[in-house]
């Protein structure tokens, strides 16, 4: 996440059936039991677990390892891939060295891949390759965390329900789809509060506290106890009325996800694949996080897929959510989930939909937007200059480890391919 306050609202959560410990040096050795796993590259390499990861403690090689590692830290759901991927071709216009300012210094290309640590970008003009680079022996068929890119993904998907009718409404209430929140603060949310984080509902996001509500959603996820997660959304208390403030929750987008595979009747994976990921021809299979074994996919975090898919990604929601010919996302949505919202005390709120839209006058003006994750992840879309720029990074503290703000970067990178 980029500019979200947490706020507080933690209890005492027991994770059941866990020493600590115990559960971490477990996750670590978990592995998915696929063939697909025995050929992919990175399968033998040491990594570390989730806890160290959210503490900012892992060493800056064992971050690129398990970055690229993490369905090897809980079991995973498969989304499947096209069967003829959608191609990528080398622009006839590639990126040059991007010189820009930030603050009171002068930084390219180089400097800001080194000081931001980043692993991987890839740069898409008009659908074609104008950058593609892999850094820390990562390489085409690297599976790269997304951390909180995959809200944006899960949001999309409410998108898709939307377009096919299984989602009546945004202004339904939530309750009509995820029944096991009846009766707790949940009541009287509607979906649309859900994707603005204005549910109202108390939640302190701060990922280095271990007393904190996003480290309780992660203890539930370590214990793999199947409901453990929504029960601990069903218990959180109300702060304010449904949609009078925003705070930043990836237990909300867990309930997302949550909506969005009981109004289609599959998994979040499994729908992902259908409507996205095959229609719109991904190159690679990729992983999603599970709550438990077999069981419901994290909406806000756990999802790990190649560069190129990634930014086909981001193409597919630069085409205005179109997958061969196929009106995937209802018209006129990637501008509503991409823009600012207002909450209804008539507040603005520089969100959307699980979306970060730009803030200064000239990323207004091109009605730029991103998907961020914490440890440096992004994918930036640009309508105004038919840009796709995405980026892997191997930061070692979930918030504070870029040194150049990436916006920065993305706004030289859009005036360039804009000439």
């Amino acid at each position: 996440m980029r500019r979200a306050a947490p706020r507080l609202g933690a209890f005492i959560f027991v994770a059941a059936a866990c020493i600590v410990g115990a559960c971490d040096s477990l996750a670590a050795q978990r592995t998915s039991n696929t063939p697909a796993d025995s050929a992919y590259p990175h399968a033998s390499e040491p990594i570390g677990t989730v806890r160290q990861m959210y503490d900012g403690a892992l060493t800056p090689e064992l971050a690129v390892n398990t970055f690229r590692n993490i369905d090897r830290l809980f079991p995973t759901r498969v989304v499947a891939h096209g069967a003829h991927p959608k191609p990528l071709p080398a622009s006839s216009k590639p990126l040059g060295d991007v010189h820009f300012r930030a603050g009171d210094s002068t930084y390219d290309l180089a400097r800001y891949l080194e000081l931001n640590r980043v692993s991987g970008i890839l740069v898409l003009k008009d659908g074609c390759i104008a950058l593609e680079r892999y850094r820390y022996g990562n390489s085409p068929r690297t599976r790269w965390m997304s951390m909180s890119v995959a809200k944006s993904i899960t949001s999309t998907l409410v998108g898709a329900a939307l377009e096919q009718r299984r989602i009546a409404s945004l202004s339904d209430p939530l309750t009509n789809y995820v029944t096991a929140l009846k009766g707790s603060a949940y009541d009287g949310v509607s979906v649309r509060d859900i994707l603005m984080m204005s549910s109202g509902v108390r939640w302190n996001e701060t990922y280095t506290d271990s007393s904190s509500d996003r480290r309780h959603l992660l203890e539930t996820q370590i214990a793999q106890q199947p409901g453990a997660a929504m029960k601990l959304m069903s218990m959180l208390p109300r702060g304010a009325k449904p949609g009078f403030a925003n705070n930043y929750s990836t237990g909300e987008t867990l309930v997302a996800g949550e909506v969005v595979s009981s109004a289609v009747g599959r998994s979040l994976a499994d729908y992902l694949s259908e409507r996205i990921w095959s229609r719109y021809a991904m190159e690679s299979d990729a992983r999603w996080w599970l709550d438990s074994p077999n069981g419901h996919e994290i909406g806000g975090s756990g999802f790990s897929a190649t560069l190129r898919d990634y930014a086909r990604f981001g193409q597919f929601i630069l085409d205005g959510g179109v997958a061969n010919g196929e009106q995937i996302l209802p018209n006129g949505w990637v501008h509503e989930a991409s823009t600012p919202k207002t909450l209804l005390d008539g507040s603005p709120l520089p969100y959307g939909y699980f979306w970060w839209p730009g803030t200064d006058a000239a990323q207004r003006r091109d009605g730029a937007f991103e998907a961020n994750g914490i440890f440096g992840q992004h994918i930036y879309v640009n309508p105004a200059v038919h840009l796709v720029v995405v980026v892997w990074s191997a930061q070692t503290k979930p918030t504070g480890g870029a040194v150049i703000d990436d916006w920065n970067f993305f706004d030289a990178v859009a005036e360039q391919m804009r000439r």
